[in-house]
């Protein structure tokens, strides 16, 4: 989301607030969606992808839907203003490939308007044809969420990526030479996967409530949280769809000045720290000890700021459409243990993957015959946890380091907790200790997470292991 996204989000949520109907403001979230996530996508090289990257997400958008639905629900009239107004926007943003490029909301030429027709029709024979198979709905929700799962890996797997990078461009007729990984950027597929993964198990477990195909394609796509998330959960933003509040200045207010704490986070400080963060590049060239600490500092920090940076621009422009969306970082920073930490940084998809991944592997493992001891039980659940947490930023040894390096620290710190739980309820009795206490915990906790970083910032297992060395005078 660059400054001019952000400035046209603020300037439609002024006319949004100004201007529409309280009736018709549902459906403009919803259509704003679908627009945006158009909009927002970059450019990709192989012919007509960032075209064809969001329309398959509102393919994949509407077979979850069908499949999550409620045993007792119907398709509506609603259902079909719904889908009809996602197709028609879908050929509309085709025309574009008629427009001069200032005129033109997608990122490239669009596809033929007959081959994007086409392709709308195709969609819509296998989404009634998976209707009328002789199975229930539900039943359909586990390979779903395989799909998923496997194009997220062909995604997120850089071997995978190339490869399919280069049978796409020898499908448009590209040379296959100048085939990259980094090519295929599907914005916001991370965040849509988690959405829809977490919508497609909790019909199997009775949890998710009736959604239109309206309301879940917007809570899915809802544009401000496209990119960069919160993961919001469906029961948790239906409400605030449905309950969509009239002009306030003060919520104004209050959603501008999140957005202008959010540049400054994003555009002004973490921008300003990654020309001295840690990289290949800037490791390579520091010659000192001290040096690379500040170079590892400076990455932390720009980590930091750019995250929680577009949390608060997501949360302020939400904010300015009437929904509130979850908060996501909590002075993670000044936590006092990794546990702490781990509360108060991306909060949402530690919770997702609390739910998701924790729980059901720890509730597994109980009904085994032969059950883990608790000790056990629990470094599996951390590294699992973890290790999910990693690879969803990408399937590299490096990112799977640092899943082990957290899960490691959080099972030394369960460990130690519960050996020093009495010590500490003793504590109040000292408070000057206890804080002194607080204050070592915060900066141990810092530079565990500090040092975590290496492996997250460069691309390979080997330069981490030299910059480590490096880091302690080795």
């Amino acid at each position: 989301m660059t400054l001019t996204h952000i400035l046209v989000f603020v300037a439609a949520a002024l006319l949004y607030i100004a201007l529409l109907p309280e009736r018709w403001r549902t459906w403009a979230l919803f259509v704003g969606s679908v627009v945006a996530i158009y909009w927002l996508q970059p450019e990709i090289r192989i012919r007509a992808l960032d075209f064809v990257f969001p329309t398959a997400t509102l393919g994949l958008v509407a077979l979850s839907w069908l499949i999550s639905r409620a045993p007792d629900q119907c398709w509506t009239r609603e259902d079909s203003v719904a889908a009809g107004t996602a197709a028609g926007l879908v050929l509309l943003l085709s025309l574009g490939r008629y427009l001069v490029p200032s005129y033109r909301l997608t990122p490239s030429i669009p596809p033929a308007p007959i081959r994007v027709a086409l392709g709308l029709a195709g969609v819509l024979v296998i989404l009634v044809a998976i209707t009328r198979l002789p199975v229930k709905p539900g039943s359909l929700a586990l390979p779903t969420v395989l799909l998923i799962l496997a194009v997220f890996a062909v995604l997120k797997t850089q071997p995978l990526a190339r490869e399919a990078s280069r049978w796409l461009r020898a499908w448009q007729g590209q040379p296959k030479s100048l085939a990259s990984a980094t090519e295929l950027e599907w914005l916001g597929f991370s965040y849509v996967a988690f959405r829809l993964i977490h919508t497609l198990r909790d019909r199997q477990t009775g949890k998710l409530p009736s959604l239109s195909l309206r309301e879940y394609t917007t809570y899915v796509i809802f544009f401000p949280a496209f990119t960069a998330g919160p993961i919001d959960r469906a029961e948790r933003f239906l409400p605030e769809l449905r309950a969509l509040p009239g002009p306030d200045p003060s919520r104004f207010v209050q959603g501008g000045m999140r957005i202008a704490a959010g540049i400054g986070k994003k555009f002004v400080i973490a921008d300003s720290l990654a020309y001295m963060a840690l990289s290949a590049t800037t490791a390579h060239q520091a010659n000192s000890v001290g040096g690379l600490w500040v170079l590892l500092y400076a990455y932390a920090f720009r980590i930091y700021f750019d995250f929680s940076g577009y949390s608060d621009i997501a949360i302020g422009i939400g904010q300015l459409f009437g929904i509130k969306l979850p908060e996501n970082f909590s002075q993670p920073y000044l936590k006092r243990n990794i546990t702490q930490f781990w509360q108060s940084w991306h909060t949402t998809l530690s919770q997702w993957v609390r739910f998701y991944v924790f729980s059901p592997l720890t509730r597994y493992l109980l009904t085994r015959d032969h059950k883990p001891s608790p000790m056990i039980l629990a470094l599996i659940g951390q590294l699992a946890t973890m290790l999910a947490i990693g690879l969803w930023h990408g399937v590299t040894w490096g990112f799977a380091a640092w899943g082990v390096w957290h899960g490691v620290g959080l099972f030394i710190h369960k460990v130690w907790s519960d050996h020093t739980r009495l010590y500490y309820l003793k504590l109040r009795e000292r408070p000057r200790l206890g804080q002194a206490l607080g204050v070592a915990g915060t900066l141990l906790t810092f530079h565990f997470v500090v040092l975590g970083w290496v492996w997250f910032a460069l691309p390979d297992i080997g330069t981490s292991w030299d910059v480590f060395g490096r880091l302690f005078g080795m």
